[in-house]
């Protein structure tokens, strides 16, 4: 079986990284012509717009998916009429404006922090006595790893904040005080089977995620399941999704919802009896689904920008280290180790020595 994926980066990559075991093959299509998944199948370069190429993508595919949620919306239904494209253009259509997207969660009964949709300087003024500071001010479209984002904590801010966005449509949101950030990933098949992954704890900064902890014996383990499986039956899912939550108290407030594999679920793929990634390519072959319970203590370290030195890295016992081939860049996702082990003492000594040699080399 032939599995086409629209983007051909990490995420492409770790995707064919767990199809490979189950036979089938892949074609990326994407615009980079160094992309880091293209040595794990056919690479097709071009832009995601160009009809010829995606006619090619479908004919030689059985099935169709992708590793971003800002992929044109008009791409998926193009591609729909010729080859089944998993996850559904309905969860991209919603994930990709934040207002909709938080308007859609709402409907569900599941809670959000305060928001309104923001045109202009004038509607934001006229926006804050009621959102109340702080806040966040984020563009409605495209932002990601902490882009198009404005923290937001007196009128005073205003006016730099709304050049900062250059006049694109926003959202303001108020700011939530929360004990923790976590997210809860889960994987439906095209049967309708649903498996759920053990809350993450995520530690951001900058707006990147740079540690996530496995928490499979979470309190809020239950209220998360039910907050996701709501989404993914609203959205007549298919695929692996990922829903970022706000802790506060006893209640999950959530954040937004990504309609693909993601990266507080990394720790997956030597923590857990089958990865995300894995889920996912047998969710849209519509395969029966795989366990997802962990694997002892794991968690998994973002790379951002450079990479420590390999051999010290290897030299922490248990530490699985997955480079991207990607090349270094200020503010960019090279890499990632996780961290698996039996033992709660060993775990909590590496995790520190762990985040200190990725804060050392961190370049974000």
């Amino acid at each position: 079986m032939v599995i086409g994926i629209l983007g051909a980066g990490q995420l492409a990559r770790m995707l064919a990284l767990a199809g490979k075991p189950l036979g089938l093959q892949f074609i990326f299509l994407d615009p980079t012509p160094i992309a880091c998944a293209a040595e794990l199948g056919e690479h097709l370069i071009g832009d995601y717009t160009d009809k010829a190429l995606l006619t090619d993508l479908a004919k030689r595919c059985d099935i169709i998916t992708y590793e971003f949620e800002n992929v044109p919306l008009e791409i998926i239904e193009f591609l729909n009429q010729q080859t089944p494209v998993y996850p559904p253009a309905k969860a991209l259509e919603i994930g990709q404006d934040r207002i909709t997207e938080k308007t859609f969660l709402n409907d569900l009964a599941i809670e959000t922090a305060p928001f309104q949709a923001v045109s202009s300087l004038t509607e934001l003024e006229t926006a804050m006595p009621t959102i109340g500071y702080p806040a966040i001010l984020k563009t409605r479209r495209l932002g990601y790893d902490g882009k198009g984002q404005v923290v937001l904590n007196s009128n005073d801010d205003l006016t730099s904040a709304w050049q900062a966005v250059k006049n694109a449509p926003c959202v303001v949101e108020g700011f939530v005080a929360f004990q923790r950030e976590v997210s809860i990933i889960a994987s439906r098949s095209v049967a309708g089977e649903i498996v759920y992954y053990p809350l993450s704890e995520n530690q951001h900064e900058k707006g990147i995620l740079r540690l996530a902890t496995a928490i499979p014996n979470d309190a809020l383990q239950s209220q998360a399941e039910q907050l996701i499986h709501s989404l993914l039956i609203a959205l007549d899912y298919v695929g692996t999704l990922a829903l970022e939550l706000f802790v506060v108290g006893d209640k999950l407030i959530a954040n937004e919802f990504a309609p693909r594999v993601h990266n507080s679920g990394h720790w997956t793929i030597e923590g857990s009896e089958t990865s995300q990634f894995e889920n996912h390519l047998r969710a849209i072959i519509d395969l029966p689904l795989g366990d997802t319970k962990t694997l002892g203590y794991v968690a998994m370290q973002n790379f951002i920008g450079n990479i420590p030195d390999i051999k010290t890295l290897l030299s922490i016992p248990q530490l699985h280290l997955h480079l991207y081939n990607k090349a270094p860049r200020k503010g960019r996702k090279i890499a990632h180790a996780s961290l698996r082990t039996d033992s709660l003492m060993h775990f909590n000594d590496a995790i520190s020595t762990l985040t200190e040699l990725a804060a050392s080399s961190d370049d974000s």
